[in-house]
């Protein structure tokens, strides 16, 4: 009998590297241009190691005059503390009430119609385009100096980060549950209350935190025009060179940055926790509504019983009705000047219009220049520091614990420190100019850009790690061939998104002697040309527009 001879099975080949498209080619095109023009940003500006070993002195002269801190005495810094988070909350609280309707507006289950969904997505990115700053300078003109102006103008800045996740989020939940509800005549208004706020409710609140945590470090920026809390007690320490006292207040606000992230952090992920534990027997309503998760049966009830999960709830709403008529009692809001404002809103936008250039366009269009290089620079520097730190903060590129979490914590630490202070420290040791705004940027990027790059490559597919692993890869091939390849499209979205926040962040460095168009901006608006304040902010919306704008195309072309 003839014997059989197994022939062994070719290995299969593995799939060719698709051709470069005319897209792909364009991106790559246009990022090696964005390089270049932080390399020449960079030179241009005058930054280089001399610059910086030469500003050395400066800044062992500073610390001298830093230290010993001067911290208020404790009844005034609790005063300060409480107004500022009081600040703060009314804005995010603010900014989450408008947010709502313009996220059902704008996300395609829940529209009233097309035209709506546009303008809603229009106001989010005019929201977006316009900084805080010029939205304080605008309501500190109506409502007078305090704390009503900044709620206002962190509000509804913050509608537009807020309201295109709300409306985000909106369109990527499964329509089955409001379609059944609306095949069985329930109304728009039942549709939206029923299948939606349920289901989303964690992502809304962790949202909420995540702006909380902005708008606290935009909190000591706004203290500069002359909206209460750190931020001025911060601006008025530094403008009678008190270094003791401003850098001491400098702390605090670095403190309880690092406080609230770390607190929104845990609340967040404990919001997500709680999210995932849902009952999977029963109806899609059961489901939705989460009940029955603490016994495992389905209540059919129509209302629901007092359980730990509903009790939860309540003190919930309960604690954040306190907190809100603490926050308003805090920041003594006058109602009357409010309603005086809004009244006088025609006669003070006349102010603003026409916008004029006040003879000065060739130095508005030169600012903008210096804006644009700021921004290249400290992208490009920020990108080249926090590559190596993302890296070694990414879990599964560093087996070592130790070394992993010690990055992380770096990342906290530089994350809470404010650009605005960073931006003082610089102009104290450098001096006056565009060289310490882009050291601030550049700083301020790592926090940011660091976490976006280690949470980019801890969300990799491990299974494409683990099979390179079982073909003898070492860990070094693994990284480079799998891991970071996986992740190259994310650190191109999240260095554009850096460019982006660095070109609005860059603006509002000027009103501390940053450089750049920033420091015009203020400089009118003290001397009342709010014509040219107008002008100003056309620059600078139609340049974060155009930016936007190819962010996306560099997202989209690098999928």
């Amino acid at each position: 009998m003839p014997t059989l001879v197994e022939t062994p099975r070719e290995a299969p080949t593995p799939p060719a590297r698709p051709r470069p498209t005319g897209q792909s080619i364009s991106a790559a095109l246009v990022m090696i241009v964005l390089v270049i023009g932080g390399v020449w940003s960079i030179g241009s500006l005058g930054i280089d190691l001399g610059t910086i070993v030469d500003s050395v002195d400066n800044a062992g002269r500073f610390l001298a005059r830093v230290f010993p801190l001067d911290f208020p005495p404790v009844p005034e810094t609790l005063s300060l503390v409480f107004e500022t988070l009081a600040i703060v909350f009314l804005a995010t609280l603010l900014s989450v009430a408008l947010s709502i309707p313009v996220s059902l507006a704008a996300a395609g289950p829940t529209r009233w119609g097309i035209t709506s969904q546009w303008v809603a997505r229009a106001l989010t990115v005019l929201a977006r385009a316009i900084p805080d700053l010029v939205l304080a300078i605008i309501f500190l003109r109506m409502f007078g100096l305090g704390a009503t102006a900044g709620i206002i103008a962190m509000g509804i800045h913050s509608v537009g980060m807020i309201a295109k996740l709300y409306a985000d989020a909106i369109e990527e939940l499964d329509d089955g549950p409001r379609e059944s509800m609306e095949s069985l005549g329930a109304g728009r208004a039942q549709q939206i209350m029923a299948a939606i706020p349920q289901t989303l409710m964690p992502q809304l609140i962790a949202t909420a935190l995540h702006r909380f945590d902005i708008n606290l470090r935009t909190s000591v920026l706004l203290g500069y025009v002359g909206v209460g809390g750190i931020g001025l007690a911060i601006a008025d320490s530094l403008r009678t060179l008190d270094y003791q006292r401003g850098m001491a207040l400098a702390v605090l606000v670095l403190l309880l940055c690092i406080g609230i992230e770390l607190l929104s952090g845990a609340i967040r992920a404990a919001l997500m926790r709680s999210a995932g534990q849902r009952i999977t027997g029963g109806t899609w309503v059961d489901r939705l509504f989460n009940r029955g998760r603490e016994s495992g049966v389905n209540d059919l009830h129509l209302t629901p019983p007092w359980s730990s999960a509903r009790f939860k709830r309540f003190l919930s709403i309960a604690l954040i009705l306190i907190v809100t008529v603490a926050a308003l009692w805090r920041v003594d809001m006058s109602w009357s000047a409010l309603l005086q404002g809004l009244l006088d809103l025609p006669k003070t936008l006349a102010l603003f219009f026409p916008p004029s250039t006040g003879g000065t366009m060739s130095n508005l269009v030169e600012a903008l220049l210096v804006t644009i290089q700021i921004s290249l620079a400290a992208t490009l520097i920020g990108a080249v520091l926090a590559l190596p730190i993302g890296i070694l903060a990414a879990r599964n590129a560093v087996a070592n614990a130790y070394v992993h979490q010690t990055f992380r914590v770096i990342i906290v630490i530089v994350r809470g420190i404010p650009e605005l202070i960073l931006a003082i420290i610089f102009v104290v040791i450098s001096g006056l100019g565009e060289v310490a705004g882009t050291l601030a940027l550049s700083i301020g990027a790592i926090g940011l850009l660091s976490k976006l790059i280690a949470d980019s490559l801890e969300e990799t597919d491990t299974q494409v790690q683990e099979a390179m692993r079982a073909t003898g890869a070492s860990e070094a091939q693994v990284f480079f061939s799998a891991t970071l390849r996986q992740a190259a499209p994310a650190f191109v979205a999240h260095t554009m998104y850096l460019l982006d926040n660095n070109i609005r962040s860059a603006t509002l460095l000027g009103v501390v002697g940053a450089g750049g168009i920033g420091f015009l901006l203020l400089n009118a608006s003290r001397v009342n040309q709010f014509d040219v304040v107008t002008m100003v902010l056309i620059l600078m919306v139609a340049v974060v527009l155009a930016v936007e704008a190819l962010s996306m195309w560099l997202r989209q072309a690098v999928r």
